[in-house]
């Protein structure tokens, strides 16, 4: 690689890596929000370093030749600088969800009273561990509010899903939530879908059925942090 070119390379790549996280919130597709800062500094010194090589950089002179070379495979970093620059790859869906092992949610120490009126507003989680741990079966009789991506299932059923990550998408768990009563929408879609527990299994035990009877069902966009799993906005 000529010389000329290495700063450009790392100028280019500090300029996709602030596009997707201090530009936008396209980062937020394949890593937490709480890297997010972290991305920006990486992209704010890639840059500045590229920009102050490109700057320094001097023609050669007379008949020189600059025989500076850096590490061929730096060129790796062309294509993924300018897949982030010009075609942000979309953040993981129901392909990686249909293909992963369903996350055990952790057990809850106690849960809070719901609202006495009113689609009760749930993150997919607290769903999950009311149904299985609560014995006080407090989703009985309830309607809920539940949001997540469309997955495809079986036997002519379909997933509500979210998908959680530690660290970044390559590490990323399923939530799952079997839906009856409505059609499928297409795979990947955002919905925000109101229903009860579907009565099947022991309440409160490992048994009961991950499941909602759907009474209603309204596309949704896609938010900007598909990997944080909290409570839809009512409304």
């Amino acid at each position: 690689m000529k010389a000329g070119l290495q700063p450009a390379l790392l100028l280019l790549t500090g300029a996709a890596v602030l596009r997707v996280s201090l530009f936008s919130d396209i980062c937020l597709r394949y890593v937490k929000e709480g890297l997010q800062p972290l991305l920006v500094a990486t992209g704010v010194a890639l840059a500045a370093v590229g920009l102050i090589g490109v700057l320094r950089r001097e023609p050669s002179s007379g008949s020189g030749h600059d025989h500076a070379h850096g590490p061929r495979v730096a060129w790796l970093l062309l294509v993924p600088a300018l897949a982030l620059l010009l075609f942000p790859p979309p953040a993981l869906g129901s392909y990686t969800a249909a293909r992963d092992n369903a996350k055990v949610v952790e057990d809850y120490a106690r849960f809070e009273p719901l609202p006495a009126k009113g689609p009760v507003p749930l993150s997919l989680t607290e769903y999950i561990a009311r149904a299985q741990q609560d014995d006080t079966q407090s989703l009985k009789g309830r309607t809920v509010l539940l949001s997540g991506f469309v997955t495809p299932g079986r036997g002519g059923t379909w997933e509500l899903t979210r998908l959680l990550v530690a660290c970044c998408a390559a590490d990323s768990q399923s939530l799952t939530v079997t839906m009856y009563g409505a059609k499928a929408p297409p795979a990947d879609t955002w919905v925000k879908v109101t229903g009860t527990w579907h009565e099947r299994g022991t309440y409160g035990t490992a048994s009961a059925a991950l499941a909602l009877d759907v009474t209603s069902l309204q596309r949704i966009p896609e938010p900007s942090s598909p990997y944080l799993d909290r409570a839809p906005e009512v409304g």
